[in-house]
C-alpha cells in the first residue's frame, strides 16, 4: 500500500508549510488524484486518518479528495479525449500516436487552516 508512503510525504509538505506561515492547526487538505494516478482515494483516506493522530497540528484535519479526469491528446489529428473511456488509441481517428496529458497528478490542492 504506497497510499501510506504518500501519506506520510503530505503531512510533511503541510506540517511544514504550516510552521512557515506560523500556524497552529489545519483544519481541511484537500488533495487533487489524477484519475489514473494509481492511488486509491478510500486506502489514501484511510492512510490519513490513521496517520494524523501522530501529528498535533494535524490531529482534527480532514482529508478532501478531487479527482482530476485524464485526458489524451492525438499527435495526429491534435484531439483531446478522455482517456479512461478511450485509452491509448485515439477514438477520431483510430491513432496509436498519443500522448497522457493529465490524470496522473498527486496534489496539494489547498490547505485550510483553523
Amino acid at each position: 500500500m504506497h497510499e501510506l508512503g504518500i501519506v506520510f510525504h503530505i503531512m510533511d509538505t503541510v506540517e511544514q508549510t504550516a510552521r512557515d506561515n506560523h500556524v497552529s492547526r489545519v483544519q481541511k487538505v484537500v488533495m487533487e488524484l489524477g484519475e489514473v494516478s494509481g492511488v486509491v482515494p478510500q486506502a489514501l483516506t484511510d492512510c490519513w486518518n490513521w496517520a494524523k493522530k501522530r501529528s498535533q497540528l494535524l490531529e482534527d484535519c480532514s482529508m478532501g479528495v478531487e479527482i482530476l479526469p485524464a485526458k489524451t491528446l492525438c499527435r495526429d489529428c491534435r484531439q483531446v479525449y478522455p482517456t479512461v473511456e478511450h485509452g491509448r488509441i485515439c477514438p477520431f481517428c483510430a491513432s496509436g500516436q498519443t500522448h497522457l496529458l493529465q490524470g496522473t497528478e498527486i496534489n496539494i490542492l489547498q490547505i485550510e487552516v483553523i
